[in-house]
């Protein structure tokens, strides 16, 4: 026993590791099994009890704990500094991601882009993977970059695809449904900005739920959906790299600028990081249906292609972010120089340009 045991220690080592180079595999790889279920053998999960509220009715209970978990991570208490550079770069995603959407909705035949639904671009334009942004700031950016996930986590979830769709009048959210649906997130917000040791307990919990609600959200969609949606996420990954990092590097400039930074600290590093498709992002269709059946008919097809679209920038901003720490470099600009201002209000001699190693 104890070699077999080892035995299959190291295949699930293996997988793991393996899963662990797939961008976004917690939310991509779950929802493919959901999809393949849900195309040859539907009715597998329908056998009732534990099995079927976990897997197959679980969506709403799953999307509440993770907004649970999730509020309880979004810190505020921040320098000044970080929460200028988080706003800058929120406020530029979320408006870029909205303009499109609506633009589409408006004025768009049949209110769709090449096939690109608003309710894909919009959910997946104004979110962002929060790992893959922490991990390009560590090697690429400094500390007030790093620090400004907390501000950017606000587009994590649902939050702003709703307030876009209900404020331009594309759904109808009624206010209780509303509220209970953001309920959780601003509970969770209150009890991990009460209590270290509560958000600390509750951290582990949204990353445990991701493949659950993965899962959950696959078993709505079936292959054809996928096949069709794939070339259209593409599209809407390559879109959300050059419009909302373009969109967030703006904003973030234009910050600089009104706050009459010195040239060399006004580093951009955290705008293209933050030009990417979260893997949670998939969820979002979904629990916009859940508040607006309307929304129904085009949630399995807006899913897969936020699906696409999230793979696709995991892809390319690394690529992106290496592009603008060499532009900077070149330019006499760098996060080292910002660091060095924001803690001692002088500006440091620029570093040799090049490459930055990982921090």
């Amino acid at each position: 026993m104890g070699s077999a045991y080892t035995e299959d220690r190291g295949l699930v080592g293996s997988i793991g590791h393996i899963l662990g180079k797939i961008p976004g595999a917690l939310m991509i790889v779950p929802l493919f099994m959901g999809a393949t279920i849900n195309t040859f053998w539907p009715e597998i999960l329908g056998v009732g009890s534990f099995t079927s509220a976990l897997f197959r009715d679980g969506t709403g209970t799953l999307l509440g704990l993770f907004f649970f978990c999730m509020g309880a991570q979004i810190d505020f208490r921040q320098t000044s500094a970080t929460l200028q550079k988080g706003t800058a770069i929120l406020l530029g995603k979320a408006f870029i991601g909205g303009s499109i959407g609506l633009i589409v909705a408006f004025y768009m035949p049949n209110g769709t882009l090449w096939g690109l639904t608003p309710l894909a671009i919009i959910a997946g334009m104004t979110n962002s993977n929060s790992a893959l942004y922490v991990a390009l700031t560590k090697q690429f950016g400094n500390a007030s970059d790093r620090g400004a996930v907390s501000v950017i986590s606000l587009n994590d979830g649902p939050f702003i695809t709703l307030l876009i769709l209900g404020t331009a009048g594309l759904a109808a959210f009624p206010m209780t449904m509303l509220i209970g649906c953001l309920l959780p997130l601003v509970i969770g917000f209150i009890v991990g900005n009460n209590s270290p040791r509560a958000r600390a307990f509750l951290a582990p919990g949204e990353m445990l739920l991701i493949p659950f609600l993965g899962f959950v959200v696959g078993r709505g969609i079936d292959f054809s959906m996928l096949l069709q949606a794939g070339m259209q996420g593409v599209l809407l990954g390559i879109s959300t790299v050059i419009c909302s990092g373009l969109a967030a590097m703006l904003f973030l400039h234009v910050m600089h600028m009104v706050t009459r930074r010195p040239h060399a600290t006004r580093n951009l590093i955290s705008g293209a990081a933050e030009s990417t498709v979260a893997g949670n992002a998939v969820a979002t269709p979904a629990a916009v249906a859940l508040l607006d059946p309307s929304y129904k008919a085009i949630e399995a097809i807006s899913t897969s292609q936020v699906a696409a679209a999230t793979i696709t920038t995991a892809l390319l901003v690394p690529f992106l972010v290496m592009f603008v720490s060499r532009w900077q470099h070149a330019r006499g600009i760098s996060p080292e120089a910002e660091e060095h201002w924001i803690n001692t209000g002088k500006v440091e001699a620029m570093p040799p340009a090049g490459r930055r190693q990982p921090a």
